[in-house]
């Protein structure tokens, strides 16, 4: 049996992730962050985790649609965290992600999804060159242990504060944060193409992810031995299917074993 995730105590959790990333800019002798912001939960508070560690002044979003996706909610979260409008900038990815696409002939919906990630990758990396900043990652520990992300893509990042919370534990610091209810109530999606949504993707919800995950990676529970009250096998099942079949992405590139 297990209870839906909670979190014992949001306002350290949130005190430790600011020390966290003012340690980590200490020890890189760094001052400026950027971060792609797609207008989701993660990267809403990621955003603002880093603004309230770092002073607004010191943070720059990227706003990075394809075409026609848009950057509403970005620019409402920017605004929100107080960040000067001169330190946000939108680039449309659509002509380097559409070169890249008809130079290989990729035509379906999941390699062009990959390399509009790669790209964004690109254009944040630049970025934080030409700005002497580390790049703020926005993962959370549901997706990392799904795979639910594109190698060298929208996982490589400097440092990521919130790798440890599952994603139904990234909505309740939310909500203790107080963040505007828009980035609650939007159904969480990687942005790849249009009507794109993660639950839809991957067949089953985050609440039922997260509970699974809890047992399997937490408490190391077997798989075969995992029951939850509340839902059936087969969505445990599939989870835990979904976490091995994905797991190579934690353990690549593999290395020759040396004494």
């Amino acid at each position: 049996m297990s209870a839906p995730l909670t979190l014992t105590n949001p306002a350290k959790e949130v005190d430790e992730i600011i020390d966290f990333i003012r340690q980590t800019y200490t020890t890189a002798k760094k001052q400026q962050a950027v971060i792609a912001v797609s207008g989701g939960i993660d990267s809403a508070l990621s955003l603002t985790l880093t603004v309230k560690a770092l002073g607004a002044e010191h943070v720059f979003p990227l706003f990075l649609p394809y075409g026609k996706q848009l950057t509403h909610d970005s620019e409402i979260l920017a605004a929100w965290n107080e960040i000067p409008t001169d330190n946000c900038q939108t680039i449309n990815i659509r002509s380097m992600v559409d070169e890249i696409a008809k130079s290989l002939a990729v035509t379906d919906e999941l390699s062009l999804g990959n390399i509009m990630a790669r790209v964004r990758m690109i254009v944040v990396y630049e970025q934080a060159r030409q700005r002497g900043a580390l790049v703020v990652g926005t993962e959370n520990k549901s997706e990392k242990y799904l795979g639910y992300f594109t190698r060298f893509g929208d996982e490589a990042s400097d440092l990521e504060p919130l790798q440890h919370l599952y994603k139904t534990q990234v909505r309740l610091v939310v909500q203790h944060l107080g963040l505007p209810k828009l980035f609650l109530d939007k159904a969480p999606t990687a942005g790849l193409w249009q009507g794109q949504t993660d639950e839809d993707e991957l067949g089953f919800s985050y609440e039922v992810t997260d509970r699974v995950l809890v047992e399997l990676i937490d408490k190391k529970v077997a798989a075969a031995d995992i029951r939850i009250e509340g839902v059936e096998s087969t969505r445990i099942r599939q989870v835990i299917e979904r976490v091995a079949s994905q797991r190579f992405k934690l353990e690549v590139p593999y290395l020759v074993k040396t004494r």
